[in-house]
């Protein structure tokens, strides 16, 4: 037992969180020659499951677009445009109020070249943007460098043919020239002057300095990302061991199991504790095996897109339905009994530790009635926090809930005569349990709804549903509703009691699910509700809104320039790094931005600097940076703001929140895509804080 423990602990040791530095896609480069006066240039992209490549027919005005830019091009040019190939996918997006096509899996784009001299030399780069639902990259360059042979004469005989043709027709009637039609792919503003470009390294000034180490020494207490602190999700896994506890599968065994083993040992009362205590340590072990399982199972990059991946939330919502419906009443889940009959037979042939562990072992199969939709929910809940090590840290807090009576009813046997009796309140548990997974099904529900556009749980719809589902809820709490196992309430003579009374607690639960359905009826119509806004679809899907929307404006959108202003202010930070075609930048502005007390606080007590890290503005010089052992060219203003933020944070995705000093040191940790309102005001009033003390 002692070397299977020091094993999960080695597990939970090697284990770490994610880091925040994403590279979700990864593009590899070829050159097809198609014959001797033709070459294609095919870019090949790896995509990490939930996350997505825009294509080349992106508007203006619309996210990051798949773009060729040639720097060099000796003996070749253009023919024709940058062509996408493989599966396109188009949805509307009603942020940028456009139909956006994007690659899933895998990308791939074709640049066909002609040739025109006998040796040709062509470099450049791929640029391209990457989003999921929660964050997207900045644009990223791919870059190629190639070199080769052809026989150009038959283009050129070609071209003098067509220039002879031309010659003949009449003045007026004019045809746009080929090369003005190749020339289109590489616009003006993509074009860089390479005799500009520095070998120098940018200097690092303080403004600069990497401070990824600070961040991280705030730890996730304050992050509010996508990611649950781990804490979190321990206290998250010990509630519901706790409610699993008090279930009609498990409740009724802990005597039982407690009074097997002192009457086993009752010449040594001191092993019959050990025994019992080494029960409740073999829950443990077996839960917190699960939670390594699923880990190991999906892999760290998997359990980071479960929470972004709409056929997983859809397939999460299904599942939590079925959970619900079992614990109405609906039917039992049960696994089959011959498991349960086949281990506790191996259990009695055994004996010592793994007589014990077995015994444990068979109490897990025996209670998955009522702790399989637990357990399912809870590691659906982990699984898709961010966090690698999630499901193994609440496994851990639910199998100490679940086994800590058996060891405490053992050290204090007396304890087991005032321990409630089993009844009907343990199915009133289950049944509150049943309308719990429903409510958090439509959560998985919306984020499959938001990814595809379908527009069938907007904020009121997905509101509504959940003042029903509470309101039911408090109906059944006060006794106007039964499900099939709520036992009937007899009488002295034996009658069924049609007007019994309902108890002091269920009144108070039932007031209130009754008081939070209330409170969620103005959101109705705009009210921000904030205890569920990390919950409920965001405010811009909302059609009736009374209330006025405003998001904060950006003081700056230069580092240096916002950071001497702040300097001169004696104020502090708030550096946005977002995007023009960042759609989940737009969403957490409208979600949360529009706050009026994130309004008041970011106006009043911070200078706001947004950096655009698809700025597509050219660098007065091309700089070259040397990033992780490998030369890096800066070519635009959303180049160096992305830089900033790789060096300087360690991060890359966005939208991306960090508060600094006005010398450019954090005074928290750093916040990401998460519509907590709650949350993000204790983020900045934390770095207001921290700021004032300094």
């Amino acid at each position: 037992m002692r070397k299977i423990l020091i094993v999960c602990l080695g597990w939970l040791c090697a284990l770490t969180a994610a880091a925040q530095f994403q590279t979700p896609v990864k593009f590899s480069v070829k050159q097809n020659k198609i014959s001797d006066t033709e070459v294609e240039l095919v870019f090949t992209g790896q995509i990490d499951a939930g996350w997505h490549v825009y294509t080349t027919d992106i508007p203006e005005d619309g996210p990051t677009r798949a773009e060729i830019t040639l720097e060099k091009q000796q003996g070749v040019k253009p023919k024709g445009k940058l062509k996408t190939k493989g599966k396109v996918h188009k949805a509307m997006d009603e942020m940028f109020g456009m139909e956006l096509s994007y690659m899933e899996g895998t990308a791939t784009f074709v640049q066909t070249l002609t040739i025109t001299e006998e040796k040709y030399e062509v470099a450049g780069y791929l640029t391209y943007g990457a989003c999921n639902d929660e964050n997207c990259i900045p644009p990223t360059d791919v870059e190629f460098s190639f070199s080769g042979e052809g026989k150009p004469a038959a283009v050129k005989e070609a071209e003098k043919a067509k220039e002879e043709k031309q010659a003949e027709k009449p003045a007026a009637v004019e045809e746009p020239a080929e090369a003005a039609v190749e020339e289109a792919i590489v616009p003006d503003t993509m074009r860089v002057d390479t005799a500009a470009v520095t070998p120098a390294e940018t200097p690092l000034t303080g403004l600069y300095t990497p401070v990824i180490e600070e961040l991280q020494g705030f730890g996730e207490e304050n992050a509010g990302t996508s990611d649950k602190g781990l804490m979190t999700i321990f206290l998250l896994g010990l509630a519901g061991g706790l409610l699993a506890l008090l279930t009609p599968c498990v409740w009724p065994i802990i005597p039982m199991t407690v009074s097997f083993f002192l009457k086993r040992s009752k010449d040594d009362r001191k092993k019959g504790i050990r025994d019992a205590m080494t029960y409740g340590l073999s829950i443990v072990v077996i839960y917190v095996l699960l939670g390594l399982f699923v880990t190991l199972a999906f892999g760290a990059s998997a359990l980071n897109s479960l929470s972004t991946n709409a056929i997983f939330n859809i397939f999460f919502c299904l599942m939590l339905v079925v959970f619900a419906a079992s614990f109405l009443g609906g039917f039992e889940l049960t696994l089959p009994s011959s498991w349960g009959n086949a281990v506790d037979s191996k259990a009695n042939k055994t004996t010592g530790l793994l007589s014990i562990f077995l015994m444990a072992f068979t109490l897990s199969l025996v209670s998955f009635s009522c702790t399989g939709p637990i357990i399912g929910f809870l590691l659906v809940e982990m699984g898709t926090s961010g966090s690698i090590i999630a499901p193994t840290v609440g496994m851990f807090g639910f199998a100490l809930a679940l086994a800590l009576p058996f060891s405490l009813f053992a050290m204090f046997p007396t304890m087991l005569k005032s321990a409630p009796k089993s009844g009907n309140w343990m199915n009133c548990i289950k049944v509150c349990l049943g309308f719990l997974e429903l409510a958090f099904a439509l959560k998985f529900l919306s984020v499959a709804d938001l990814a595809y556009g379908w527009h069938i749980l907007d904020r009121e719809v997905f509101l509504s549903l959940w003042i029903i589902i509470f309101a039911l809820m408090g109906a059944y709490l006060i006794g106007w509703i039964r499900f099939p196992h709520d036992e009937d309430e007899y009488d002295e003579m034996g009658e069924v009691i049609v007007n019994h009374r309902t108890g002091v607690t269920r009144f108070f639960l039932a007031l209130a699910s009754f008081a939070f359905a209330l409170y969620m009826v103005p959101g109705l119509w705009g009210a921000p509700c904030k205890a569920v806004s990390a919950f409920a679809p965001p405010m811009s899907t909302q059609d009736f809104n009374l209330q006025k929307e405003e998001v904060v404006e950006a003081q700056f959108t230069d580092y240096e320039a916002g950071m001497a202003y702040a300097r001169q202010k004696g104020m502090p930070v708030m550096v946005d790094f977002t995007g023009f075609g960042c759609v989940n930048c737009r969403k957490m502005e409208a979600a949360v931005w529009t706050d009026p007390e994130v309004q008041d606080i970011i106006r009043e007590k911070y200078v706001l600097i947004s950096l655009f890290v698809d700025d597509k503005t050219k660098l007065p010089e091309t700089e070259i940076v040397v990033e992780n052992g490998e030369e890096r060219k800066l070519r635009t203003v959303g180049d160096k703001w992305s830089y900033l933020q790789r060096v300087k944070f360690g991060a890359n995705a966005q939208p991306f929140y960090v508060l600094l000093d006005n010398e450019g040191k954090p005074l928290n940790s750093s916040y990401s895509y998460n519509e907590d309102i709650p949350a993000f005001i204790k983020w900045l009033r934390q770095g207001e804080k921290r700021f004032n003390e300094q």
